[in-house]
């Protein structure tokens, strides 16, 4: 049976991993001869319902799933989300998908904000989940978004390097002056300029909880519709923070071979563009 490394941890930690009869820490350094006993507890019964939601998916094989998911959605169930979510729908559409990477958050890898949409992959194995979250840990995915922020941003390419953490107050927010902070970098290039707006193309290189939307807010370019971060505007009507998982490009967990996935433009985010005269509200390719 294959288990991912948090997995592994969590036995460790709970004290189902002995080693010559005695438990250790995560930390200890295996030798030669030593017996070691695993005990692997039944998986829980899940309180998640499966619920028959559309999905808009892009590529599924008996691995993995790529999909669309629409702003909006909840990725996985929380408190005052317990229906409704992307994993109410996976379990629907999956027959076997109960307990692969945790209870609550069957074969989820990876998540995007419930207003953010696009790109999310999703693990059909224990195998595909930990292949495809070692990939996410190790910077290894190439990860696209797009978006719409305030103001003219200055430069046509730039890079945002601060550190992000829990805001000290406000404990719904991030913040890149947390003394608690971690590491994290967003690349970006400008599109297009509007009189008071900003279309851009970012690749976050970590994945830090809600990275982008913290790295424009830092530069004083709020996502348009961001009410967390600033970006409410009378001017400029959105519903929800303009932010779009738009390209994701990785390795199959089995075969190695390279995907790349792409969700087209939501219509909101197309519909702006289109109303100041940019296009047809396309990526900019």
């Amino acid at each position: 049976m294959e288990i991912s490394r948090s997995r592994w941890k969590k036995l460790i930690v709970d004290g189902r991993v002995t080693v010559n009869g005695a438990e250790q820490n995560a930390g200890y350094k295996v030798r030669a001869g030593d017996q070691i006993t695993v005990q692997v507890p039944a998986a829980t019964t899940m309180k998640t319902s499966p619920q028959a939601i559309p999905l808009q998916i892009i590529f599924e094989d008996e691995h993995l799933i790529a999909l669309d998911k629409t702003a909006g959605m909840v990725t996985h169930p929380a408190p005052g989300h317990s229906a409704g979510t992307l994993v109410n729908a996976l379990l629907h559409h999956c027959d076997d998908l109960s307990g692969i990477g945790g209870v609550e958050r069957p074969g989820i890898v990876h998540r995007l904000d419930k207003d953010t949409s696009g790109l999310v992959v999703v693990a059909k194995t224990e195998a595909a989940h930990k292949n495809l979250a070692g990939q996410f840990k190790n910077r290894e995915v190439r990860k696209e978004y797009l978006a719409i922020a305030t103001g003219n941003v200055k430069e046509d390419k730039g890079v945002v390097r601060a550190a992000v953490g829990r805001h000290k107050v406000h404990r719904k927010k991030m913040d890149t002056k947390s003394r608690n902070g971690r590491d994290a970098q967003t690349e970006y290039e400008v599109l297009h300029r509007g009189e008071s707006w900003s279309y851009l193309r970012l690749f976050p290189k970590t994945g830090r909880t809600h990275q982008i939307r913290v790295h424009l807010a830092s530069i004083h370019h709020p996502i348009i519709g961001d009410k967390l971060y600033g970006g409410k505007s009378a001017q400029h009507k959105m519903a929800r923070q303009a932010l779009h998982a738009h390209r994701l490009e990785l390795k199959h967990p089995v075969t190695d071979s390279n995907l790349s996935f792409c969700a087209p433009l939501p219509a909101d985010m197309a519909d702006f563009l289109r109303s100041y005269g940019y296009g047809d509200g396309d990526d900019g390719r």
